[in-house]
């Protein structure tokens, strides 16, 4: 034993009481960790991803005094998959699914939450769950979430005015929302529509933050907006389910279009409500805030997502795996780790997000799982920061693979590969696989380790 532990050892024997105040301390030092993902957000949504009609000035903002990703992937083009590869850091290669298939939690998946409860995290989560309701393995109190609000099933979640959300494994009724009873629409679309939401989730994340302020915490917010309601599209046209259409009233535009533009704008203004609140609360410094999409943009609900480029520079959209369904805006805020104005360029993923968050937690993440910490690039040591080999995705019978600035794709209509370089071509617009064959075969040979 070394000196310092001897005589402090001898200290808190005096002064019992300070072994209480030292476990206040270590966890007043524990960095927080807070994870937004949205619905269905496209590469080109945000002003600080290039777009120029939709008003985002709190994502604006939170990049240039943070940092942006120019390279960052979703774990698939669809949710429920996607959310698989966030919880537990995997890519579809070593997921039980690959599709929106219905999947439930099982005991022997370990999420992230469950690994930062054993360092003393609280640990919250509020808006879209996927894996599974009451009654069964996969609810989120227990896969590592103490506290949850929000929607259990998917399905569930296309409707902004249910008439009832959860909280932990109890309903929570929302005060005037009535469906239609329709099964033409799945029961997904109400007829009376008083109570939004997205706005309880987003209460309901804020008064998480106020409460365990004083304790290392860990909280994923997952807002559904943007996502359309596509039941709500078929049975009206209009599935952009929002209470008003905020800055864009007085545009000429259709209700679908003002809907969707409302919807980022008002998760725009709700990012803000977190970071004002963490700067009130003496926080900002003491916790890492992440933002990103589940996939790419959807065209959905009446809505294009060709509307307001919301794909950017990118090709494909939602349920592709071109750039434009899995490359997606990501953004880390965290004063005084992360230098101002930080362009992340090189490539990671949703599996990188549970080493990371343990590697921000002090500890070890299982053995089996794909992911990295790119903890080194928060903190500005991008010569320590690892790389992948290459990024792997799956979605039914569609396919692709990153490897360095190569990308191969195989559609599943073809199942000849396509092969683009992204640093010359981020568009995907030329296909080099006949001028590359060896690089074809070599990419494929990877892909053939997933036979499933």
């Amino acid at each position: 034993m070394n000196s310092f532990n001897h005589y402090y050892l001898i200290i808190l024997n005096l002064f019992p009481g300070l072994f209480f105040c030292s476990i206040i301390l270590a966890n007043g030092n524990s960095t927080n960790i807070i994870h937004i993902m949205v619905d269905d957000l496209g590469y080109g949504d945000l002003g600080c991803y290039g777009q120029k009609t939709i008003k985002t000035p709190n994502l604006d903002r939170m990049a240039e005094r943070g940092g942006k990703f120019t390279d960052y992937y979703s774990g698939n083009t669809v949710c429920r998959p996607s959310r698989l590869s966030l919880w537990t850091g995997k890519h579809m290669g070593h997921t039980p699914i690959y599709s929106n298939a219905s999947y439930i939690f099982k005991p022997e998946d370990i999420t992230v939450a469950e690994l930062l409860k054993t360092k003393g995290y609280i640990t919250g989560g509020v808006g879209k769950w996927a894996m599974g309701g009451v009654g069964t393995k996969g609810h989120p109190n227990d896969n590592g979430f103490e506290y949850w609000f929000g929607y259990l099933d998917q399905g569930q979640a296309h409707n902004y005015y249910p008439p009832l959300l959860w909280r932990n494994k109890e309903k929570v009724f929302l005060k005037g929302n009535v469906l239609t009873n329709s099964l033409v629409d799945r029961k997904r679309v109400s007829k009376i529509r008083t109570t939004y939401s997205h706005d309880l989730i987003t209460a309901e994340a804020l008064n998480f933050i106020q409460k365990h302020k004083r304790k290392p915490f860990l909280l994923h917010v997952h807002w559904t907006i943007p996502h359309a309601n596509n039941e709500g599209g078929r049975a009206t046209g209009d599935g952009m389910e929002v209470p008003d259409y905020g800055i864009y009233e007085s545009e000429k535009w259709s209700s679908v279009k003002k809907g969707a533009a409302a919807m980022i704008t008002r998760m725009d203004s709700d990012v803000g409500k977190i970071i004002n609140l963490l700067e009130k609360l003496k926080l900002k410094e003491n916790t890492l805030v992440f933002f990103t999409s589940d996939n790419g943009p959807h065209s959905e609900g009446g809505h294009k997502h060709e509307t307001f480029n919301s794909n950017g520079p990118l090709r494909g959209y939602k349920r592709d795996l071109y750039e434009g369904g899995i490359r997606v805006p990501a953004i880390a805020y965290w004063p005084k780790t992360i230098k101002a104005g930080t362009i992340f360029s090189k490539p990671m993923a949703f599996w990188d997000w549970m080493p990371t968050a343990c590697d921000i937690a002090s500890v070890e993440p299982p053995e089996n799982i794909d992911g990295l910490s790119f903890l080194p690039s928060l903190r500005g040591n991008h010569e320590d920061q690892q790389s992948h080999d290459y990024l792997f995705w799956k979605f039914s019978n569609k396919k692709a693979i990153r490897k360095g600035n190569w990308k191969g794709v195989i559609t599943g209509t073809n199942r000849d590969m396509e092969l683009y370089d992204l640093k010359s071509d981020i568009s995907e617009r030329k296909n080099l696989a006949r001028k590359y064959p060896e690089k074809v075969r070599e990419l494929n040979q990877i892909i053939g380790k997933y036979k499933k």
